[in-house]
């Protein structure tokens, strides 16, 4: 009997779920065993997963599971160095050279357990079977204009909080935006799951909007375009063969570009494509200041669908429960090529 055990997030401003009540109940109805760790953060209380019929344990207890559970989150564990035992599900960020995730894969090779990257599981065309891009996209676009708007004010952009649904982040965005210049946009990526999010925030507020994709990047840079547009968002993830959209000396260089959105947020990446910082932004600080004179301003904030927990959270798990109901099958298909492309990065380590 597979038993999948949802841990509490225990990052700051992490109130996202990769599994609904509903999803919960088709699991157990399906045989499964479903644990939920308590949490006041969750943006579905636990609650509703007892009255699904999930038992309830402890936050933070997953270390003290069954060793047979599969533990399921969304973000990192804590960095404490310990073995790691059991199977996760998570995002592990630990496949593109980032100094944190050499560390989770030696849990890992110490404690004998299995990651299953959430962004390594694809189907049999290497497509992701789930994914908060959209909502990443709509949120940083988002995110990016209000760094604007803060800028062109004469400040930089203050503390976030996470908003009730979409229709109150466009509010507050207008409200930003209204009675100063509005700026042109380019997007890399547009015709991703990123991009499209970023592009629909932006058509809503009516702005000028560049949008590129394969097509019009596979020339391999250079890129001075990026310069000329007063906000650049950044929605395709580094990889080994990616362009470098924004190098180091567009800091000083002669720009029109303000502000950039990197929302795939991945600095500590040697194929990062935007070369003018080296570390992720937070809700506390949401903008990071990479050069005075003009201005620029760097929004990498790497939980952005965390701002619209609910949607984000509701949407993610759609698409991910038919592959949860596959976990009695854990040694094939989308499975299978999460636990082989993880040997594959332990043998590199």
């Amino acid at each position: 009997m597979t038993h999948l055990w949802i841990r509490a997030e225990q990052r700051p401003n992490e109130r996202r779920v990769g599994l609904t009540p509903a999803g919960a109940a088709e699991l157990l109805a399906h045989g499964f065993d479903v644990t939920v760790e308590d949490s006041v953060d969750r943006i579905i209380p636990a609650r509703a997963y007892r009255e699904a019929g999930c038992a309830i344990a402890a936050p933070g207890s997953w270390p003290q599971a069954p060793r047979e559970a599969i533990v399921f989150g969304l973000k990192e564990l804590p960095d404490d160095g310990t073995p790691l035992p059991h199977r996760h599900i998570m995002f592990g960020h630990a496949y593109k050279g980032q100094p944190a995730g050499s560390r989770l894969l030696r849990r890992f090779r110490e404690g004998g357990g299995t990651l299953f990257d959430l962004e390594h599981l694809v189907d049999e065309t290497g497509r992701r079977v789930a994914a908060f891009g959209y909502w990443a996209g709509f949120a940083g676009a988002a995110v990016a204009l209000k760094c604007w708007a803060a800028q062109l004010h004469g400040g930089i952009a203050g503390p976030l909080a996470a908003y009730s649904d979409a229709d109150a982040m466009q509010s507050d965005v207008a409200r930003q935006l209204d009675g100063i210049a509005r700026p042109d946009i380019l997007i890399i990526g547009a015709l991703g799951r990123v991009g499209t999010g970023a592009g629909d925030l932006c058509r809503a507020q009516d702005l000028r909007l560049t949008e590129w994709d394969l097509a019009e990047t596979a020339h391999g840079g250079p890129f001075p375009e990026v310069l000329d547009h007063g906000v650049f968002l950044n929605a395709i993830l580094a990889r080994p063969g990616c362009p470098v959209f924004v190098p180091a000396e567009s800091k000083a260089a002669a720009r029109r570009m303000r502000v950039i959105g990197d929302i795939a947020c991945d600095p500590e990446s040697a194929y990062s494509p935007v070369k003018v910082y080296d570390r992720a932004t937070t809700w506390d600080a949401p903008a990071l200041r990479v050069h005075d004179d003009p201005p620029l301003d760097v929004m990498a904030i790497d939980n952005l669908p965390s701002l619209l927990p609910l949607e984000s959270s509701e949407d993610f798990a759609a698409q991910l429960l038919p592959s949860l109901r596959t976990l009695d099958d854990i040694g094939a298909g989308v499975w299978g090529r999460a636990e082989a492309e993880f040997r594959r990065q332990l043998a590199v380590l």
